[in-house]
């Protein structure tokens, strides 16, 4: 009953958050086993959570790097680094996107930010619209693998696993999906015999060269001052922190700082610093110093604009969370989750198909519901049949959080698309078409992540 309830409601085109809401409250009315105000009190409850404060503080974090400028550095940083490459753009597109994936934490702020540069740069260097959609809607997926994610805290939160595991999980596959796309790029680039589209400096790609070695080396250092010669962590990090901002003084870098957030965000996750919700007020804090003091691209005037902003996206994806909390507990007290545990498990007791069918039904979800309201509708339904099977929880997530990012990509619901046929200019028809040749890297990557679990789980099993 619950069930159709709850599709009648999207049938007739209600928002899912309040189909969700008001399925639970319809079904409770119908029943007279609880009182009404049940589903007020559970939807208070699922969003009366530590880790979900987290979710303002990364999209608040996004927005200011977005509108601090923070974007344009991060694109010439990647131009300089493989702009000269065969098909350079595109390669720009998907590095760029990789660097942004370490401070939004959403495939949309990834399409919208940087996207907005990309396309109208490839455009300009004589890419047909589609390809540069194509390239900017595949690399916007990064956004939620690569750590921080807000789809990650959702999940985290919701099968009650460790974020800042999740977080670390999403490195590797991050990594190899933005190599596959980069080989799409070099085969399309080859078909169409592109060239270069900036000139080859040395001195460009030297200076780039040097800001990923900061990058790499200085956390590797500060661990060994820490670490090995037992050097005040606080005191170390401080020194650590002024010795960035000296050495971009000096060498006028253009992305190093930007480039340093995910670093600090995963570095002090993993030492014990901070936790993740601690974590995105350190992103936000480390955004709002760059922008103010360092480079001066923010003013008052815009970052209370950017609130207001991160007030409304923040409100809706907490709406989503409510609903679907009231939701996902009156599946399970009316049996619905046991049943199709019952029938999955009777069906195959196979990691493997399970997997494979898991992949089937979340595609399919992604392309009509919102993936915060498709991880909390799925989580209690999917997650124990998985645990059943010796399924690891972390894994489960990158796979369930790929597949919903892949349905971003897709009609009708893909809020990706949307974003993009915006920003290009092009019919929802003809971006959709665009989008179709990078699912193939996608679908690898998918495969992937799917079956090759140590992957996956190789960098958290080193700190948790």
């Amino acid at each position: 009953m619950l069930k159709i309830i709850f599709l009648v409601f999207m049938g007739a085109g209600v928002p899912v958050a309040i189909a969700m809401a008001g399925a639970s409250l319809v079904y409770i009315l119908m029943t007279g086993n609880l009182p009404p105000f049940v589903v007020i009190h559970r939807m208070v409850s699922g969003i009366d959570s530590f880790p979900l404060l987290a979710v303002p503080f990364f999209i608040l974090a996004g927005n200011l790097m977005n509108n601090a400028g923070i974007t344009t550095r991060i694109y010439n940083f990647a131009l300089a680094l493989v702009g000269w490459l065969k098909g350079g753009l595109g390669h720009v597109n998907v590095l760029g996107s990789v660097i942004f994936a370490g401070m939004s934490g959403t495939a949309i702020a990834d399409a919208a930010g940087l996207g907005t540069i990309e396309i109208k740069a490839m455009k300009e260097h004589g890419y047909s619209t589609e390809f540069a959609v194509g390239v900017t809607a595949a690399s916007a997926t990064l956004g939620p693998i690569i750590p921080p994610s807000l789809p990650f805290v959702i999940y985290g939160m919701m099968a009650n696993v460790s974020v800042g595991a999740l977080f670390l999980a999403g490195i590797l596959p991050g990594a190899l999906m933005a190599i596959l796309m980069m080989l799409t790029v070099a085969y399309y680039a080859h078909k169409n015999k592109w060239g270069a589209d900036v000139k080859f400096s040395r001195t460009r790609l030297f200076k780039a060269l040097m800001e990923l070695a900061v990058v790499v080396g200085w956390p590797l250092l500060l661990w060994v001052v820490v670490g090995k010669l037992g050097a005040p962590a606080q005191l170390s990090v401080f020194v650590g922190l002024a010795s960035l901002f000296v050495l971009d003084r000096i060498f006028k870098f253009e992305a190093l700082l930007p480039i340093m957030t995910p670093v600090l965000l995963i570095g002090g996750m993993t030492t014990g610093l901070f936790t993740p919700t601690e974590g995105a007020i350190a992103a936000c804090v480390w955004a709002m110093i760059l922008g103010f003091a360092w480079y001066r691209t923010l003013s008052w005037k815009m970052f209370v604009k950017v609130c207001l902003d991160t007030i409304e996206t923040t409100s809706t994806v907490l709406f989503i969370v409510a609903a679907a909390s009231i939701f996902g507990w009156m599946l399970t007290a009316t049996g619905v989750t046991t049943d199709i545990a019952a029938w999955v498990l009777g069906f195959t007791k196979e990691a493997w198909v399970f997997l494979l069918l898991a992949n089937l039904l979340m595609l399919f979800v992604g392309c009509f519901l919102e993936p915060t309201a498709a991880i909390t509708i799925l989580v209690p339904i999917l997650l124990p049949i998985a645990t059943q099977l010796g399924v690891d929880p972390i894994h489960f997530g990158l796979v369930m959080v790929l597949n919903l990012m892949i349905g971003l990509l897709h009609p009708p619901m893909g809020m990706v698309l949307f974003v993009l046929a915006r920003v290009a200019g092009l019919s929802f028809e003809r971006t959709t078409m665009a989008i179709l040749p990078w699912l193939v890297p996608l679908l690898l990557s998918l495969v992937a992540i799917t079956y090759l679990p140590k992957m996956v789980l190789w960098v958290p099993k080193m700190f948790y």
